[in-house]
């Protein structure tokens, strides 16, 4: 490995580390499910190089876990979690705008995993993971772009000189005096559209296949949440007669066979949740205007209790993996 027998891994990069392997085993179980029924070659070609990244992830994580004699994380099986041969469920399109998603997920989970990384083994797995991620961004990115799929966030004017702010109406967003959106208030709506409605699309199909009806339950009040996270979000853009993004609905088959386990759609789907909150917390420090700061206070209010509920459907089910913990140190004291 390289490394000293001495340098322990810290906690950041146990959590780097241990979220790494559980995202990646769950990636190559959908997007192996994707393979086995995509019709486009250029969607394929992406599909497979996703796949190629994650297989090959699984390996180095496991020989950096097996050197610190960390138990390997159990994950997502292929033969457990999977039916690669079920009907297909969505279309090329989605699978595109899938993998697009998650390229930028990656991009993200990736570059914090190298600014938490201390030892050497493991700042160069992320920086190799994070030149990964850059380049499956760009493969989905061309592949959007030619078939004319790429939906680009809105055009505003080029400011003609630069302005301070002067007056406190600049964060008004109720009454009076209301600005119009900044470029980031506008980037961080349209993003979070985007993501809903990719996310709504997964969902109705997920709804469709499952049939377990406490998770279902939980799917539908998924959908509901996501989609009017979309119209509150919308709404904010049309008043300043900006564009909204389109929805994938369409992109769903009316397949009723369920390709994966419920365990991996829940974990799925509670993963989600957790990375749209912090998208819903990234776009309330940088929007200056108290209505969309409130907006995305109560889309974050309104998604904790239902993150709550996922993860007591995962715990009843006996399907959420623990993450590493601290010592427990009053009851190693009451031994």
């Amino acid at each position: 490995m390289g490394t000293e027998h001495n340098v322990r891994l810290t906690s950041a990069e146990i959590s780097q580390l241990w979220t790494s392997y559980m995202n990646d085993s769950l990636t190559i179980c959908i997007v192996k499910y994707f393979l086995n029924n995509v019709e486009d070659t250029e969607i394929q070609s992406v599909l497979k190089y996703a796949l190629e990244l994650s297989e090959s992830h699984i390996p180095k994580l496991t020989k950096i876990f097996n050197y610190e004699k960390f138990p390997i994380p159990q994950g997502f099986n292929v033969n457990q979690d999977v039916n690669v041969n079920a009907p297909r469920l969505f279309s090329d399109t989605y699978y595109l705008n899938f993998i697009a998603q998650y390229g930028k997920i990656g991009l993200n989970a990736n570059s914090e995993g190298v600014a938490l990384a201390v030892r050497d083994d493991v700042d160069k797995y992320y920086t190799e993971c994070l030149t990964e991620s850059m380049k499956l961004h760009r493969m989905a990115n061309e592949v959007l772009l030619s078939k004319g799929l790429y939906v680009r966030p809105p055009n505003i004017p080029m400011p003609e000189d630069v302005e301070f702010v002067k007056k406190k109406s600049f964060l008004a967003g109720f009454f009076g005096d209301v600005r119009p959106l900044s470029a980031l208030e506008i980037t961080n709506l349209y993003a979070n559209i985007q993501r809903n409605a990719l996310g709504t699309a997964t969902l109705i199909g997920y709804i469709q296949v499952t049939k377990n009806k406490d998770v279902k339950e939980f799917l539908v009040q998924g959908k509901d949440i996501s989609v009017n996270a979309i119209e509150s979000f919308g709404q904010k853009l049309k008043i300043d007669n900006l564009p909204i993004p389109m929805t994938w609905d369409g992109e769903v088959t009316e397949s009723t066979t369920n390709p994966f386990s419920d365990k991996l759609i829940m974990f799925q789907i509670c993963s989600l949740i957790s990375i749209g909150m912090g998208y819903y917390g990234l776009g309330l420090a940088t929007s200056p205007r108290r209505d969309i700061g409130l907006l995305y206070n109560q889309k974050i209010v309104e998604i904790e209790p239902y993150a709550s509920k996922g993860a007591k459907i995962m715990i009843e089910n006996e399907w959420m993996e623990q993450p590493p913990l601290a010592s427990d140190r009053d009851k190693l004291a009451n031994q």
